[in-house]
């Protein structure tokens, strides 16, 4: 099947600008699986995800249609990296302790996609999607981006950035729920990591490729001068959004 390919064109830039995700949500899912022998990373893009899980998992099987984005992956011994579709996985029934999805589900045919992950789940075993959106740093910083967000790039977005940006809530869910608690996504930056973070936006590239031009630096003085001294690093926020549900 063909996916939508927003990110191979850039997926060096992708793997150096984009924010991590908190410890803690891995070990809160680590803490959820029946066990910790394998752990199945769809979607995986750069291997963010993959590589927080392989500290916790015997062994993590991450796949991802974009063969561009798996070469930039970083390694570890024990991860198995896959060019495959999400819809069609290369592991065998009942042998996933926990299959996870940062960033990506919005991009799925969803019910093959559950089919798949309840054909790998152990019994008992957890399924968890997140995502991430609307980065603040302070009031000045926060309205220069959002004329990028909205004035710029907006015509620029796919449809389905909508289910990003109401964390997946509208998505049926076709497995018990577990409570999660709230995760704090941040990261400490100066103003050229941030900069490179909003050039990361596939809207900004979709931009970029309809205008010959960088949006970006059409905001970028009025955004340094809102950072102040653009070597001082600041915190940057995210609202971050988890689903999480154990095989029925």
């Amino acid at each position: 099947m063909t996916f939508k390919d927003l990110f191979s064109g850039h997926a060096d830039v992708y793997r150096a600008a984009r924010p991590t995700y908190p410890d803690e949500l891995f070990d809160w899912l680590a803490a959820q699986a029946p066990a910790r022998d394998l752990a199945w990373d769809a979607g995986c893009g750069n291997g963010q995800a993959s590589v927080a899980l392989a500290s916790r998992f015997a062994r993590v099987y991450a796949s991802d249609p974009s063969a561009q984005q798996i070469g930039n992956a970083e390694t570890r011994p024990n991860i198995d990296y896959r060019v495959e579709p999400a819809e069609r996985c290369g592991l065998a029934d009942g042998s996933a302790d926990l299959v996870t999805v940062a960033q990506a589900l919005h991009w799925f045919d969803r019910p093959r996609f559950h089919s798949e992950v309840h054909r790998v789940l152990k019994p008992g075993g957890v399924f968890a999607a997140w995502t991430y959106a609307s980065c603040r740093v302070d009031t000045a910083v926060d309205a220069v981006v959002r004329r990028l967000y909205i004035d710029l790039t907006g015509p620029y977005w796919q449809p389905e950035r909508a289910h990003v940006e109401n964390g997946y809530r509208d998505f049926p869910f076709p497995f018990e729920p577990i409570p999660a608690p709230a995760f704090d996504m941040a990261a400490r930056w100066n103003a050229a990591q941030f900069l490179a973070y909003l050039r990361s936006w596939s809207g900004t590239q979709g931009y970029a490729k309809a205008h010959g031009v960088d949006p970006v630096a059409l905001v970028e003085s009025d955004l340094l001068a809102a950072w102040g001294e653009a070597a001082r690093e600041r915190d940057v926020r995210w609202d971050f959004h988890l689903r999480a549900g154990r095989r029925r």
